[in-house]
């Protein structure tokens, strides 16, 4: 399994769309279950101070900005495939962010975030983190910024994962 699974969104000229790809040393197993766990989410994810609201299929990820004002933003998992217990299948893992009635609604109309685990050589793991984001009204002239400082984060993501793992 590689690259975006497009099937969650239509393509259209007001996405934003980024792609970080990383090679980890760690089995695909024991990166689903931090992957696979919303509270893990603090370790690894970057800015958020922890996560709430988890129920089946849900989830709220507590942010704290440089004001130190608290954001939460809900989510809900729209698929969640774990690679197969000899690692030898891959993992998918793909969370929508609630946007409507939310201040977030003034620039996203859709925001999906997916985490693939593709297995590798010797019990090895290559993620990939991809999101897509379909901007709003004026938002969409600034597709170029969003595109790079979603990069940033989805960078940030991949170093968290490696550090836990080092």
């Amino acid at each position: 399994m590689t690259g975006f699974d497009s099937s969650f969104m239509p393509q259209r000229r007001s996405l934003s769309r980024s792609e970080r790809t990383r090679l980890l040393i760690v089995h695909p197993v024991t990166l689903w279950a931090v992957i696979e766990d919303p509270f893990q989410m603090p370790r690894w994810w970057p800015g958020v101070t922890r996560v709430e609201g988890v129920e089946e299929g849900r989830f709220t990820q507590v942010f704290q900005t440089k004001r130190r004002h608290t954001v939460r933003m809900d989510f809900r998992v729209l698929v969640s495939e774990a690679p197969g217990s000899g690692g030898e299948a891959s993992g998918h893992r793909a969370w929508e962010q609630d946007v409507q009635g939310t201040p977030f609604e003034r620039v996203l109309d859709q925001s999906i975030t997916e985490v693939l685990i593709d297995p590798a050589q010797g019990g090895t793991s290559q993620v990939t983190i991809a999101q897509l984001q379909k901007l709003r009204g004026y938002s969409r002239t600034g597709t170029l910024v969003m595109r790079r400082a979603t990069n940033k984060r989805l960078d940030q993501a991949l170093d968290g994962l490696a550090q836990l793992f080092a």
